[in-house]
């Protein structure tokens, strides 16, 4: 909006030419979704504490680590309501609205906000852990998956292509299977940070850090003379998703600031599932889909934790881990909760700063 309005105005004033750089706006996007979210964190705190909007904590799923955690029980959940409309209204104002990217992953952004919300509100009014069954979860998810793999499909300046880390000239060219590709990546990373989402500060400490990567990475492969320099991908457009991940980045430490131990408030599925998701779709708009295996590490090991958890048991009747995912593993081994998040932050950043490196080692 203010892009729209003021950037027009630069042959009245020359200042308002500032509109212009991606850099700017993004810079403007992160602060204001920052002060949006600090705004609006107590007031929503408030409303859901109000409404007894609350976690709940079964002491037959978290046995080995009830004593750790049923003080959480009762602390307001569904904090994610104002990331999001951080996020949004942040985009709103700084973004370019025609820009098609910006508009599909607001789209997908708000899409996945709402299946989380409905599975949070069907858990809140059962008073269990229990929400709308996998079956229908998954399917909202794909649903998005496969019109996001459509639209990309037919996007002349996307293709079918994989971007393949540490190679210039290899290329894998999907095709029609390229919409099967996106859907898992958007799905994949939608329920990774979910399941990632499970200590106070450390799903949006680790979304934090991979938005902000992926701002980095979107804002070079949206400018021809980087892109051409680094011989990757130069995709006319994406560089505006700069805008959406810096905004991600700045709704994320405003969140950060109720949700660091002793978290105030938790995000819930409506804040995890939505904001995962957006970093798929993110990916694949700007073709750095199988980098998001290293930049996203975290949540990557956090799923296949769970993943190795229900197979082992299923086939073995053993658990691999004392408890999936792996931060409860590491509780149960008695590592303190703040000990895990700082150093899951600290390889996340690691994991960050080797990915931006990929760009240059071709």
């Amino acid at each position: 909006m203010l892009y729209h309005l003021l950037y027009p105005l630069k042959d009245i004033f020359f200042a308002f030419n500032i509109f212009r750089y991606i850099t700017f706006r993004a810079a403007g996007a992160s602060i204001t979704a920052f002060l949006i979210s600090l705004a609006l964190g107590p007031l929503v705190i408030r409303l859901l504490a109000r409404f007894k909007i609350g976690e709940t904590i079964r002491r037959e799923h978290v046995k080995g680590i009830y004593p750790l955690h049923k003080q959480k029980a009762g602390t307001p959940t569904m904090g994610g309501i104002f990331i999001l409309a951080s996020i949004i209204v942040s985009c709103l104002l700084w973004a370019d609205l025609t820009n098609r990217y910006i508009l599909l992953v607001l789209i997908s952004i708000t899409w996945l906000g709402l299946v989380g919300f409905i599975d949070d509100y069907i858990k809140l009014m059962n008073k269990n852990k229990r929400g709308i069954s996998a079956a229908t979860k998954f399917a909202g998810q794909i649903l998005l998956g496969i019109l996001v793999g459509i639209i990309l499909l037919f996007d002349a300046n996307i293709g079918t292509r994989l971007d393949i880390p540490f190679f210039k000239n290899l290329i894998i060219d999907l095709g029609a299977f390229y919409i099967l590709f996106t859907t898992l990546v958007i799905v994949g990373a939608s329920n990774a940070v979910n399941l990632t989402d499970g200590l106070d500060g450390l799903a949006i400490g680790c979304v934090s850090i991979v938005a902000l990567t992926y701002g980095a990475m979107s804002y070079v492969a949206g400018n021809i003379k980087f892109a051409n320099y680094l011989f990757i991908n130069y995709i006319p457009g994406t560089g505006e998703l700069s805008i959406f991940c810096a905004a991600m980045v700045g709704a994320g430490m405003g969140f950060l600031w109720f949700n660091a131990y002793p978290a105030s408030v938790f995000m819930g599925d409506v804040g995890a599932l939505a904001l995962g998701g957006a970093i798929g779709v993110v990916a694949a708009c700007i073709k750095k889909e199988l980098l998001l295996v290293v930049v996203g590490g975290i949540f990557v090991i956090e799923a296949f934790s769970v993943l190795l958890q229900v197979a082992s048991y299923k086939f073995r009747r053993k658990r691999i881990f004392l408890m999936a995912p792996l931060h409860h593993h590491l509780q149960m081994k008695g590592w303190s909760e703040s000990k895990i998040v700082v150093r899951f932050w600290i390889i996340a950043i690691v994991l960050a700063l080797f990915s931006l490196a990929t760009l240059k080692l071709r």
